[in-house]
């Protein structure tokens, strides 16, 4: 089974092709991607507008180069698979649109796929982890820990009240001066910084119930910034590892608080997973591979590329679903909303 993923959702156009393996898993067979961080660095945050005519100037193109580089037609494939939402509306009706064209023309299976769950099944793509597993999802718009017991199938544990992790990152840089998007820039001064200048809170620490808050902490480092102004390099490198730490910190008090929630839910966890785009952040790879081996749960995440969003992972989770029969006609919506677990109640910042 070959399929094409196409995502578009936010500031990166992406075309995939990955092949079904005979063992359960994948293999990725192109996987391109064409980030607009030049088009919005100027405004230090990514522009709908921009986005969506970027997306609409390269969607072709990238195809074309992911079929030449897989060795394949659009005959080849076995279905077409595309990023329905949740996402920047105009950016997903691009790619969505695409894939409903190239359905029809070819007459194959079309797979409308949540952006989340994309993201969430990555890591059978790149381990075959079996279900049931937890999930600690964390980008620019969302962090939440999910059981995740089966295609289709997640129960929301905890998420953010406020900020979430990746925005919290891009708003610290943004405040601190330094360059878009913001995620790597704290993280490369951070590197320099030291971490235990600042006396950062880590919010929401202890608490049995795994949410998020993140809010209180960016506030924290405004008022250091403020404090001490004006800023001098190492100032600004020393907030950024301070404020890296305590993200870390609760990053892994939140996750010990939703392993306990799993079992409420599922069964033991065959692995913890971790996510999104915050999941390249290497002080927080490391510190759940510390985490993983004092608890004894395995560890899994991809590989950073497969973190941030990319085509390969809407194609494997169109894969997922094209094998258990779930295919959508040509009327299936964009949704700038697409919450994974659709019992839970809605979270108080809108974006779980």
């Amino acid at each position: 089974m070959r399929v094409l993923g196409i995502e578009t959702t936010c500031d990166e156009t992406a075309a995939a092709i990955v092949e079904l393996n005979a063992d359960g898993g994948g293999t990725i067979l192109s996987n391109e991607v064409l980030s607009q961080i030049a088009q919005h660095a100027a405004f230090g945050g990514v522009v709908p507008e921009i986005a969506a005519r970027a997306h609409v100037e390269a969607i072709d193109g990238l195809i074309d180069v992911a079929l030449a580089k897989a060795g394949l037609e659009l005959a080849d494939l076995d279905g077409i698979a595309a990023a329905a939402g949740p996402g920047l509306i105009g950016g997903v009706l691009v790619g969505l649109t695409t894939a409903k064209a190239l359905a029809l023309v070819t007459r194959k299976p079309l797979m409308a796929v949540n952006h989340l769950e994309a993201h969430a099944l990555t890591a059978r793509l790149t381990d075959n982890v079996p279900f049931p597993y937890l999930l600690l999802l964390m980008s620019g718009g969302h962090t939440q820990l999910l059981a995740v017991r089966g295609v289709g199938d997640y129960v929301r544990l905890g998420t953010t009240v406020d900020d979430a992790i990746g925005e919290a990152f891009d708003k610290t840089a943004k405040m601190l001066g330094l360059g878009y998007p913001g995620g790597p820039s704290v993280e490369r001064e951070a590197w320099r910084g030291d971490a235990t200048r600042f006396a950062l809170p880590r919010p929401m620490t202890g608490r049995p119930n795994p949410d998020f808050s993140l809010s209180g902490l960016k506030t924290a480092v405004r008022l250091e910034a403020e404090r001490i102004k004006p800023l001098t390099p190492t100032d600004v490198a020393d907030l950024c590892a301070s404020f890296q730490a305590a993200v870390v910190d609760v990053i892994i008090d939140r996750t010990r608080a939703g392993l306990r929630a799993f079992r409420q839910v599922a069964d033991r966890p065959t692995a913890l997973v971790a996510a999104g785009g915050v999941a390249s952040n290497g002080a927080i790879r490391r510190a759940l591979t510390r985490f993983a081996g004092e608890t004894g749960v395995k560890l899994v995440i991809p590989a950073p590329e497969l973190c941030t969003d990319n085509g390969a992972m809407v194609a494997w989770a169109g894969i997922e679903r094209l094998g258990l029969g779930l295919t959508d006609d040509l009327l299936v919506a964009a949704r700038p909303r697409w919450p994974l677990d659709t019992q839970a109640e809605p979270s108080l910042n809108g974006k779980a």
